[in-house]
């Protein structure tokens, strides 16, 4: 925990082994008033910890009727011994804990539940310079070929074989592609995953925006439904331009000039199907948590290493009898 930056959200969930107790007299901070029972040596030992590095017991800030606090049941023994701790700023953020009552992780624990809300903040992408691209595709038309054929020979001396020079000869080709054909702006393109859209899609969505808006300044029942029935609109709306625009892009698929629909469909599945999540932090030999890429870089390196170099069993035991027969000889 030291080791990870104060900035970083960090939630425990754990079996920690002790109970905490029912009440918060002194420890106000750092929990609640209704845990279970009363705190022995192990409870005393999380709420130290909790202390240490500023954190919350969550379990014990809701009241709710024991079956949903108790985490361990087992005969007749019943106790909370499964809690959930976050940073101490994060504690507004989080809406609800609870147990699970019937849904069970391990064998006589309980399953616990917490509600929390994330603010995701969008970071601004940096402008980047993207590389002006010729135009090549403008080739399909006969009369821009035409006209690309007649200066390219124009600039090659009005040779009909191209000369051995390829270095040379590539660069006057791709200088007359640019004069000719002309080069692309550099800018991205935006609105790439709404390329389906229609108007009567993008006229439900503004109608849509002004009954939020409607609804936020008078919050009515009848502006409430006006938005819901709105949103559903909205919805049956997109699955209807959605459907028909991959029906129309299934047929125009077949033809060689809709490569580009293709390929544009083909990273669209390929983006839908990666996951989003990444590795951001993982432990080092010692259980310390690396946060820094270089570290994190080096660690997967280490690992790689020793994993594809390690002997299996049946290597180290052929290694061994050729060990004893060469001792017994």
């Amino acid at each position: 925990m030291e080791s990870i930056p104060t900035g970083e959200r960090v939630v425990i969930g754990a079996d920690f082994n002790g109970h905490v107790g029912e009440g918060n007299t002194g420890d106000e901070e750092v929990m609640g008033k209704f845990g279970v029972k009363e705190r022995n040596l192990e409870g005393q030992m999380v709420v130290d910890f909790a202390k240490r590095m500023d954190m919350a017991v969550v379990n014990t800030y809701f009241q709710k009727r024991e079956e949903h606090r108790v985490t361990y049941k087992s005969g007749c023994r019943r106790t909370q011994v499964d809690y959930i701790l976050c940073r101490r700023g994060n504690l507004k953020g989080i809406s609800d804990c609870k147990v699970v009552v019937g849904e069970s992780v391990a064998k006589q624990h309980r399953m616990v539940v917490c509600r929390m809300t994330l603010m995701v903040c969008k970071t601004k992408r940096s402008k980047i310079e993207i590389e002006k691209k010729t135009k090549w595709w403008k080739l399909k038309k006969e009369e821009c070929f035409e006209e690309f054929r007649q200066k390219l020979r124009q600039a090659l001396g009005g040779q009909v074989v191209l000369p051995d020079d390829w270095e040379s000869t590539a660069e006057v080709i791709r200088e007359t592609g640019r004069k000719v054909l002309g080069v692309s702006s550099g800018r991205r393109k935006e609105d790439k995953e709404t390329w389906w859209w229609n108007e009567e899609v993008q006229d439900s969505i503004q109608r849509k925006r002004l009954a939020k808006k409607k609804w936020d300044m008078d919050r009515t029942e009848e502006n409430r439904q006006e938005y819901k029935e709105l949103q559903r609109r909205v919805k049956r709306e997109v699955s209807k331009a959605k459907q028909k625009a991959y029906d129309e892009l299934y047929t125009r698929l077949d033809t060689r000039e809709e490569e580009k629909d293709l390929y544009r469909l083909t990273r669209q599945r390929d983006r839908d199907g990666k996951d989003v999540q990444q590795v951001r932090v993982i432990k080092d030999r010692d259980g310390r948590v690396l946060t820094s890429e270089e570290s994190v870089q080096r660690r997967w390196k280490e690992y790689f290493e020793e994993l594809m170099n390690e002997e299996n069993e049946r290597e180290k035991k052929s290694r061994r009898g050729e060990l004893c027969g060469t001792e017994s000889r």
